[in-house]
């Protein structure tokens, strides 16, 4: 069991470390405060080939997988949580192409994001169906006029990136919409330039701000038999599985990012006769934070492996589960810590530990609450998937 990364990794964690601390880190708290989409980091990605990281070399990707994709955003996230979901846009939306996509749609669809020529979004919750995937009430239609194809209608909220893709990943049903049948999910790639297709709303967020969360709405748009994904509702769970690691890789770098950050300002300000940093039960709260972030790097760093491996059916669920729910936790706790050790000053715009604090809190709910990850985690338990005999 070999716990050290390649060469190859340890020299592309580098780099991103590298392009992390000279163009984002000075960016960061005016992107969160301006809300504008970071167009330059976009480029800096570009030109330093991070956006095709977990895309197979024959579509156009450096074929780093889902290990590179974490690293590279554990290093991005210690900045900006922003960024991160900037480079997460690169697999969530194209993880069901990846795992059930013709042959057509991966030379269609994949090196456009590899290259970043195209953007993509993930649409699956709805106002009324977040964690309830099944619940969803969009629906697909087959279109009379074309043999294969639907007319799909319905609203997708709290979409990532929505207003800048290209194109969507849409999951909706072909039956009823009261039909909990898991076979009557369907995955479909929509362009965004279909008729039909309108974009009303973009969101006003406690955080993460810099990359639009925004409604979708689909009114009767045409989708062509060649845009016809499948998979069902397994499909969408797959998905969202093989993806753990990278939502948690995003806790690890934002933990890690504050308490680097409280850590430096505690062994300068002076309390009482000597710094704050010297005080042992200051210490004792940022060991126990530094232990849960290494904790949780492991955990993740495992699930990474195992979705590289093609591992995310159901008996790797709780291991998938377990990282995103620890890190995303381990954000929050490590965040509030940070901001607590600043005192006063942490609660000010001054420091970037309020912003962490509001960030940390996103990780927690995206692709599966900690809750929902608990239910996964402890189903595993019961039915064996996770057991220790």
């Amino acid at each position: 069991m070999d716990f050290a990364l390649s060469p190859e990794l340890l020299a592309l964690q580098e780099s991103v470390r590298r392009l992390a601390q000279d163009k984002i880190k000075p960016r960061a708290r005016e992107i969160d405060a301006s809300g504008v989409y970071p167009q330059d980091i976009f480029d800096e990605f570009k030109k330093a080939d991070l956006l095709g990281l977990c895309i197979p070399e024959e579509y156009g990707g450096s074929g780093a997988g889902m290990l590179g994709l974490t690293i590279a955003i554990e290093e991005v996230t210690k900045y900006s949580n922003v960024l991160g979901l900037m480079l997460l846009l690169t697999r969530l939306p194209t993880g069901p192409i990846m795992i059930a996509g013709t042959e057509k749609q991966k030379q269609r669809y994949l090196p456009g994001i590899a290259k970043g020529t195209t953007r993509a979004a993930f649409c699956l919750s709805e106002p009324g169906a977040g964690s309830d995937v099944a619940g969803m009430q969009s629906r697909a239609i087959p279109d009379p006029d074309v043999p294969g194809g639907f007319l799909l209608t319905g609203t997708k909220c709290w979409i990532s990136g929505g207003m800048q893709a290209d194109w969507f990943t849409v999951f909706a049903k072909t039956g009823e919409p009261s039909s909990r049948l898991h076979t009557d999910i369907c995955g479909f790639i929509v362009e965004a330039d279909s008729p039909g297709l309108t974009r009303p709303r973009v969101d006003k967020k406690m955080g993460v701000k810099g990359i639009d969360t925004t409604e979708i709405v689909f009114d009767h748009v045409a989708v062509g038999p060649d845009q016809v994904i499948g998979g069902g509702f397994m499909l969408a769970m797959q998905s969202l599985n093989a993806m753990r690691p990278i939502v948690a890789a995003r806790g690890i770098g934002l933990a890690e990012g504050a308490l680097m950050y409280a850590t430096e300002y505690v062994k300068n300000r002076a309390a009482f006769g000597k710094t704050i940093a010297e005080f042992q039960g200051i210490q004792w709260e940022i060991a126990k934070c530094a232990t849960e972030i290494e904790a949780a790097r492991l955990l993740t760093y495992r699930a990474a492996c195992l979705a590289d491996e093609g591992k995310f059916s159901k008996q790797y669920v709780p291991m998938l589960s377990m990282c995103k729910y620890y890190a995303s936790e381990v954000a929050v706790k490590t965040s509030g810590l940070a901001l607590q050790l600043l005192g006063a000053a942490g609660y000010m715009e001054d420091h970037p530990t309020e912003q962490y604090y509001r960030d940390a809190r996103q990780l927690t709910i995206v692709e599966g609450t900690s809750q929902v990850q608990l239910g996964l985690i402890g189903r595993g338990v019961l039915g064996h998937d996770m057991w220790w005999d």
